[in-house]
């Protein structure tokens, strides 16, 4: 039962990646900004990428 959920939850965070790096959703953020000097465009996707990682880090150690 315990690694059902475990599955299901793995699977929520890959299809939210796939949300996350999306043509439509990479669209909002590529414009001519910066933030804290790097472009808007790659901040977002670094902090996307940052928080796809602690999720899946949250959902592999908590198992344990």
């Amino acid at each position: 039962m315990r690694a059902t959920m475990k599955g299901e939850r793995l699977v929520a965070i890959f299809l939210l990646g796939l949300l996350l790096f999306n043509y439509p959703v990479l669209a909002l953020f590529n414009r001519p900004a910066e933030t804290l000097g790097i472009p808007l465009l790659y901040a977002y996707v670094f902090l996307a990428w940052l928080l796809l990682i602690g999720l899946l880090a949250l959902v592999i150690e908590r198992s344990r």
